[in-house]
């Protein structure tokens, strides 16, 4: 029987809410596809580090290293400032592990319904791939001259030409085993006139070996602009850590819920495990309250399935989404009244039964 090692780190707010909601989704579904999950569960996070003094241990990313993939919820607290939540896990994780490709699909999947007229609505069937390990998330930068009129802070947003390579060669890759064989290279050279101007130069040469993509180009901000108002144009997205964070979101927000969206971090090597979540964020609002929206955190354990090779399972859980977003229940935040336990009750009878 196959087996898949799986860290599971539920981390802040609702984020252990929806990751035991997959947990059990996708471990009735390894039963019954022929494979297991051996799931360990870290309890590392902003609790963890009131107890603590830290996020995660010291070796914490060594820990995860002997995995096969990494289920992570969600990090934020509003009473830890927000630099060290996710500098000290997810980006630590991510950074540690080399996961540098961040991948971000969006559609509206079965009856989701988003704040675009319907047409618009349903064209939008995306891609975006985030570079995941530079960019104006390098973290480098300080500040000097603490309290004084003076006081200085910079933050310097890093690009390398090898880094800029690698994720636009993955961006390639991914839009090339698409039916559109689209893409499109967000950048903003025009104001960043060094870092993007490589980012520009450096895509330019690796897009040569890719002849049969249809590639254009459009400026962060209108780029904004053209997703809300001619969302079809565009299929596999490459963008800059920070542009693709802020455009992923919005992507996200236009299916209606921030809960829907799924999220791979990715070691495309295969060197290190990679990390799935779900891109709501805490919710620290809705803590416990047990409606928090576990479709993102479902559809982020499809990502995960594929990615270790289980093709079917993952298949399986893609028609299922479909079948409960379509008919429901629905949670508050797509205009429903089930909880989370109802939602995943459904996924998991939608599983079972095969229905489309």
């Amino acid at each position: 029987m196959r087996r898949h090692r799986i860290a599971a780190i539920g981390g802040d707010g609702v984020g252990p809410e929806v990751i035991e909601a997959g947990l059990s989704v996708l471990s009735d579904l390894a039963g019954r596809e022929g494979f297991t999950l051996d799931v360990t569960r870290f309890d590392w996070g902003s609790d963890y580090y009131r107890r603590t003094g830290r996020m995660m241990p010291a070796d914490g990313v060594e820990q995860l290293k002997g995995f096969d993939a990494i289920y992570f919820g969600a990090v934020g607290d509003p009473d830890i400032p927000d630099h060290i939540t996710l500098w000290d896990l997810r980006l630590a994780i991510c950074q540690g592990l080399d996961q540098y490709a961040n991948v971000r699909p969006t559609k509206l999947i079965g009856g989701m319904r988003g704040p675009l007229r319907p047409e618009l609505g349903e064209a939008i069937d995306w891609v975006i791939v985030r570079e995941n390990s530079e960019g104006e998330y390098a973290g480098i930068g300080g500040r000097t001259h603490a309290g004084l009129p003076i006081e200085l802070a910079m933050d310097v947003a890093v690009f390398t030409r090898a880094g800029v390579e690698r994720i636009c060669r993955f961006a390639c890759e991914t839009a090339m085993a698409r039916p559109r064989k689209r893409l499109t290279v967000v950048t903003k050279s025009n104001a960043q006139r060094h870092g993007m101007v490589l980012w520009d130069e450096a895509c330019r040469d690796v897009l040569k070996g890719f002849p049969e993509l249809d590639v254009d180009w459009k400026l962060v901000d209108a780029m904004a602009a053209l997703m809300v108002t001619r969302p079809g144009n565009f299929d596999t997205i490459l963008a800059s850590n920070l542009h693709a964070d802020i455009l992923s979101d919005l992507a996200s927000a236009l299916t209606g819920s921030l809960g829907n969206g799924a999220t791979g971090n990715v070691d495309p090597s295969g060197t290190h495990p990679s990390m799935y979540e779900p891109i709501h964020g805490s919710a620290f609002d809705i803590m416990g309250k047990g409606i928090a929206n576990p479709i993102g955190a479902f559809w982020t354990g499809a990502m995960m399935l594929e990615r270790l090779g289980e093709a079917t399972a993952a298949e399986k859980l893609m028609n299922a989404i479909e079948t409960v977003s379509r008919s429901g229940p629905h949670t508050p935040d797509l205009g429903g009244q089930a909880d989370t336990r109802a939602v995943t009750a459904a996924i998991l009878d939608a599983t079972r039964r095969g229905r489309q």
